[in-house]
């Protein structure tokens, strides 16, 4: 009796101190917080899927409110229990270890299968002073399988589609917009929610994430089982995407710049007296007048003397226009006196340089050009002011919000010193774009429900798909090997949960071309951009120097006009196919231009293909990405030549153009002549073609032609709305679910679900087979089922 007492009291002693040292933790709603090794974790789940890290030493207070992250944690039903020093919380979907000894953290899927684990040793809090702030430069290193594919980080110029083997310095810049956000192709990711200059290195030892200023580590792991999985989560942390209007999917053109509202008016007639078919027509900067009044958001430049007939007549002539807007103002602008007096313009070199519009900048007459404080909420709405009365009230379509990384120029340290609402500049870097895109989606918003929010920006950060913002890869320089780079860099981008991308398609700098309109590897090269350009989520041609409108490489007849018209064209038909794979990205949390690994993930050979991508879940898309055509100087068409490409594993792949199937797993050559870009349709797919058409909204959708790829059951679902108001978030939309049962060789046109103003209370289907059979239904929206 005496020897149990004893033994009992001994144990009870043995669990007390093994409790001081191994398990100071306390259970939470969210999960759990501990101390180990003088740094406090926390594990908070925000969903069954998503899980927060936040570690910070014993002796700091580490709070901090995201500007990427706009969810909360959620109150789930956790487990959390403990064997040994390793205590495990679990929700239905993953588990998260940590080791009470070491401070290691592991991630598994709910079976316990081992998805990622932090490096022994690898949280690192370095003492910093940031200013006057004491602070940290913080690193968390990760260990990866060896043979993992990762993606994500941003839109990198670096032309590779897994971001392993390589170290990245991630600020933002002119080319490259930055996401410190990675995902693996076994289905997890992981946002290291930091917004100072941030290194990314990977190597066969660690993969880790370093930033220069830091109260604390803070981190976000989440599975979500596939791509698709891990961008849900993404989205559901981040923000939603809202949807696009119909009119932003068809042909953009632009120029740096139009001088005259005389000459941007004759672009869009051209192109109207051609009938090559275009949306939108873009005004690049100095519309103001001088550098001195960089950014007025006014028509002052004496060239453009009735903005709002301009306007008018861009409408009329059923044209959308948007308009070049920047994150710097002159000093002679209202905008700057305003933002002067609340100490919202920063101190640093940005462009232009010079007050003198000639290059190269005078510096003797300094434009002293400064950018603006886009962190601080009252400047964000001196912006906005200024941006609704001098081009919001003509009519303005949209925003071309350039230089919003911000342009950053003879960097010197002391630049990051710079104050801002949110601190210093260092320490909220790379979430400028965010700050200063949000500004202008959140107020316009705030104004007009019946037009719905787009703006091309330079730049972007984490969670910027919230704010109907498309990123273009920047000022690239012209070239096959730049050319082929934006496919990998949009891809990559896209898999950080920001799916809508774009290119100046040809390149902005036409730097390494003589003479580029007539040399015939430049001309070449604007045909396959162009093809590629009809795949991506915006289609527009821009560039610097020399014009890029179609008619400037050529005439109706001649080779490289009809292959330009032709993938406008192509661009155009694939409008319903478009609009409705648009709603899947805003509806059901998908991607619209999407990396192998999304849809290929089993298939080992498609995870590192950099230059092919699916274009929604049905076309694969293959640009040519190297001259074929120019031979010692000249173009030479008289023999046609071939690219090499894979064809993933899948029941079947149908060539677009000839109908002819093919067996996915293999490598094969697909002859391009100069208007083909190689497209191949996966069995199953079922894709509806729209109208020949001048602009977007031009006809309606009464006779649309499904294209049924046969081999596979498979689905589509055809989606419409009132085309340019929020509406649909109201429930004022259409889907028309279709599908196809392989077996039977039946296409079922379901019930029609929903409805809203204007829409078609009746229409003709052409169900045309891959074999070129077809089939005219009428449907009034009621379920039809049609055997072929």
């Amino acid at each position: 009796m005496k020897m149990n007492l004893r033994a009992s009291v001994l144990l009870l002693l043995l669990a007390v101190v093994f409790a001081v040292k191994g398990q100071n933790f306390e259970q939470t709603t969210h999960g759990i917080k501990a101390v180990v090794d003088d740094v406090k974790v926390e594990i908070a789940y925000y969903s069954p899927k998503v899980v927060r890290i936040i570690k910070s030493p014993a002796n700091r207070t580490f709070t901090k409110e995201s500007l990427s992250v706009i969810a909360s944690p959620q109150n789930l039903n956790l487990v959390v229990d403990q064997v040994k020093q390793v205590l495990r919380v679990k929700s239905k979907q993953m588990q998260v270890q940590l080791d009470l000894e070491t401070g290691q953290l592991s991630f598994a899927d709910a079976k316990g299968q081992p998805l990622l684990q932090e490096q022994a040793g690898g949280a690192g809090f370095v003492p910093f002073k940031d200013v006057e702030e004491e602070t940290f430069r913080v690193k968390q290193s990760f260990v990866l399988d060896k043979e993992e594919a990762i993606y994500g980080l941003g839109l990198m110029q670096d032309g590779k589609m897994s971001q392993r083997h390589q170290t990245k310095y991630l600020i933002q810049g002119n080319v490259e917009d930055v996401v410190p956000f990675i995902q693996s192709h076994k289905g997890y990711g992981l946002f290291w929610d930091n917004y100072s200059p941030t290194t990314f290195a990977d190597s066969e030892a660690a993969t880790s994430f370093e930033s220069e200023v830091g109260d604390g580590i803070d981190y976000y792991f989440m599975y979500g089982g596939n791509a698709d999985g891990v961008v849900a989560c993404m989205r559901e942390l981040t923000g939603q995407v809202p949807m696009f209007p119909l009119w932003t999917y068809g042909f953009w053109q632009s120029r740096e710049r139009y001088k005259s509202q005389h000459e941007l008016l004759g672009v869009v007639k051209k192109y109207r007296d051609l009938q090559v078919p275009l949306d939108g027509i873009i005004q690049d900067w100095q519309y103001w007048g001088s550098n001195y009044l960089w950014n007025a958001m006014e028509f002052l430049n004496p060239e453009f003397p009735n903005p709002q007939k301009m306007v008018d007549d861009a409408h009329n002539l059923n044209a959308h226009m948007i308009i070049s807007i920047w994150s710097s103002f002159g000093p002679h602008t209202k905008q700057y006196r305003e933002l002067e007096k609340i100490d919202a313009l920063m101190d640093f070199t940005t462009w232009p340089q010079s007050g003198i519009q000639k290059w190269p900048p005078n510096m003797d007459y300094p434009s002293g050009v400064r950018v603006y404080d886009a962190y601080n909420p009252e400047a964000r709405d001196i912006y906005w002011k200024h941006l609704k009365e001098g081009l919001w009230s003509l009519g303005i379509d949209g925003w071309w919000m350039d230089s919003t990384e911000p342009d950053h120029l003879e960097i010197q340290p002391e630049d990051y010193d710079n104050p801002t609402y949110m601190g210093s500049f260092r320490k909220v870097r790379n979430a400028y774009p965010l700050m200063t895109v949000g500004g202008v989606y959140k107020n316009q918003r705030e104004l007009d429900s019946d037009k719905r929010v787009f703006i091309l920006t330079r730049s972007a950060f984490a969670g910027q798909q919230r704010y109907g913002a498309n990123t273009w890869t920047g000022d690239v320089v012209a070239s096959w090997e730049n050319y082929k780079k934006q496919i990998s860099a949009g891809l990559n981008f896209s898999l950080t949960g920001i799916p809508h991308w774009n290119t100046d398609i040809g390149g902005f700098f036409l730097w390494e071309f003589r003479d580029p309109l007539n040399n015939p590897d430049y001309r070449e090269l604007q045909v396959r951009w162009m093809q590629f350009g009809a795949f991506t989520p915006m289609m527009r041609s821009h560039g610097e120097g020399f014009p890029r409108e179609i008619y400037q490489f050529g005439e109706k007849g001649e080779p490289i006009y009809d292959a330009l018209e032709k993938a406008i064209r192509l661009r155009y038909s694939l409008l319903p196919y478009i609009y409705s794979t648009s709603w899947e990205v805003s509806a059901r949390q998908s991607t619209m231009t999407r990396a192998l690994v999304m849809d290929f993930a089993h298939d080992t050979k498609a995870l590192d293909i950099n230059d092919q991508f699916m274009f929604g879940k049905s076309i694969l898309v293959c640009p040519v990405t190297e001259g074929m055509y120019t031979v010692d100087g000249k173009a030479d068409f008289s023999m046609v030549k071939s690219r090499q490409l894979y064809l993933p594993e899948a029941a079947g792949w149908y060539d677009f153009w000839t109908g002819e199937r093919m067996e996915g797993g293999q490598t094969i050559s697909r002859e391009a002549p100069i208007d083909l870009i190689p497209l191949y349709v996966k069995a199953g797919a079922i894709l509806p073609l729209g109208p020949d058409v001048q602009y977007a909204a031009e006809k309606p959708w009464d006779h649309l032609e499904l294209k049924v790829f046969a081999g596979d059951d498979g689905s589509f679902v055809l989606y419409e709305d009132e085309g340019d108001n929020y509406n649909y978030e109201e429930g004022a939309f259409s889907e028309i679910p279709i599908s196809w049962n392989d077996g039977a060789k039946k296409l079922t046109i379901g019930a029609r679900r929903g409805t809203f103003e204007g829409m078609l209370s009746e229409r003709k289907f052409t169900i045309t087979l891959s074999d070129g059979s077809s089939k005219t239904v009428d449907y009034k929206g009621k379920k039809v089922v049609v055997k072929l």
